[in-house]
């Protein structure tokens, strides 16, 4: 699906898009913001500003497909504009891109209400997106597997079920913030192996954990799946996602029945979501599987999927500390990931979870899981990076780290490249720990 809104050659009458990073006119992501003392609207980013697509409706600028995307998308959250479906969203992405565009026809008639149209991002709040009704993460990085099973279980890492079935569990959808927001330390019961009993207090191997989010759009009735040949179609967009975890009140309660008070304190999203129509030029065949493992059972196996059903992102985290700030220093790269190293596709998770009938409606969320790559610099959580802890990290400050501290502010970034078209990026997604209640 690449047309002439992809052209690397657009430029915008916003300046500041032309060559940004993350939100060039070839971007155009969605997500919710308040001008100073306004309320929550709508709005698309393009470079350094906000479009209010509230604004825009207002003058007539949106007709037929486009403006009833554009009447879905300029509310308080995002949900009704994700359950229109691929067709209005192309519609409305290609009039935005027309607007937008320094040669469009009417550049000069829509520059002249750039004053009413554009809000200055740094001066706006994020909201989370959507409403978010439900939470779902999976474990879909097979590296991320593979290096915490080897810390528990270093003979047998991946459990059998592992390559046959996309592992998830639900999480808890009221906890999930938007990036820039700080972030609790939890308590919680915690036993180290030298304790003979349990104590209640602050986790003290707090972690990060380096996702992708995807958010539905069109859902399915109660009792009916979604076929792995349509699954692509019922993704809306995508974001960054940092699911914090409290490694040490994991270990402790996640036996029998999985996380829980470890993972749902807190999760982070970036507050852009970019579109699956943006991310088009960017989309590769699934990586093949290793030599000897199954193949995807029927249910999962699609071949368009399995030749464009993957992503090409480079995933970056950083870490800036107190004294990083005080010093003046930038923040620390930790890692540099890869979305090629998931084992499932999208649509796989998708088809997945509705294959036993569980509904999915608009604006529910997923989490790919921890995306990690099979060296040490492309691990996606400090529990890979530090071994457990047992090998701290020495950050350019001089200071060393085994798992997050106060104050500590843990930074990821995303980015899509690829030769012959404008790179598009995320946004950040951000967020500072602050200390755990007192006990």
């Amino acid at each position: 699906m690449i047309d002439a809104t992809h052209d690397p050659a657009r430029q915008s009458w916003v300046t500041s898009a032309n060559g940004h990073a993350d939100f060039p006119i070839q971007n155009l992501p969605f997500g919710i913001f308040s001008p100073n003392g306004g309320a929550p609207r709508g709005g698309v980013a393009i470079g350094e500003e906000i479009l209010d697509l509230g604004a825009a409706l207002a003058l007539g600028l949106f007709a037929g497909a486009a403006s009833d995307a554009a009447q879905a998308a300029s509310g308080p959250t995002l949900n009704a504009f994700f359950a229109l479906g691929a067709e209005p969203r192309r519609a409305l992405r290609a009039r935005l891109v027309d607007l937008l565009d320094a040669a469009g026809q009417e550049h000069a008639t829509v520059e002249r209400h750039a004053g009413a149209l554009l809000h200055h991002a740094a001066d706006c709040r994020m909201h989370l997106p959507a409403a978010i009704g439900d939470y779902t993460d999976f474990y879909a990085g097979i590296s991320h597997a593979t290096n915490v099973g080897k810390l528990f279980r270093p003979d047998n890492p991946l459990l059998p079920n592992y390559k046959y079935v996309p592992i998830g569990y639900h999480g808890r959808a009221s906890s999930i913030g938007v990036s820039a927001g700080s972030v609790r330390r939890p308590n919680g019961q915690r036993k180290r192996a030298e304790e003979a009993e349990p104590s209640f207090g602050p986790s003290r191997n707090l972690d990060y954990e380096l996702e992708l989010g995807v958010f539905i759009g069109a859902g399915n009735a109660l009792g009916e799946p979604i076929p792995i040949g349509a699954a692509a179609g019922h993704i809306a967009g995508f974001c960054l996602l940092n699911d914090w975890s409290a490694r040490d009140i994991q270990g402790w309660e996640y036996q029998p029945l999985g996380p829980f008070l470890a993972k749902n304190f807190a999760t982070t999203l970036s507050p852009w979501v970019v579109m699956p129509e943006a991310l088009a030029p960017f989309r590769i065949a699934q990586p093949p599987r290793p030599e000897g493992d199954p193949a995807p059972l029927a249910y999962l196996m699609d071949a368009d999927d399995q030749s464009t059903g993957a992503l090409d992102l480079t995933l970056d985290v950083l870490i800036e500390t107190p004294a990083m700030r005080a010093q003046g220093l930038a923040p620390h790269l930790l890692s540099r990931g890869s979305s090629r190293d998931l084992y499932w596709t999208f649509a796989q998770l998708v088809a997945h979870h509705a294959s036993g009938g569980c509904n999915l409606n608009p604006g529910d969320l997923l989490g790919t899981g921890t995306i990690s790559g099979p060296t040490p610099d492309s691990f996606g959580s400090l529990l890979e990076l530090t071994q457990g802890g047992r090998a701290p990290l020495t950050l350019a400050s001089g200071e060393e780290r085994r798992f997050l501290e106060d104050g500590d502010t843990l930074i990821i970034q995303g980015r899509a490249t690829r030769d012959g078209f404008a790179s598009i990026g995320f946004g950040a997604c951000r967020g500072t720990i602050l200390p755990a209640p007192a006990v």
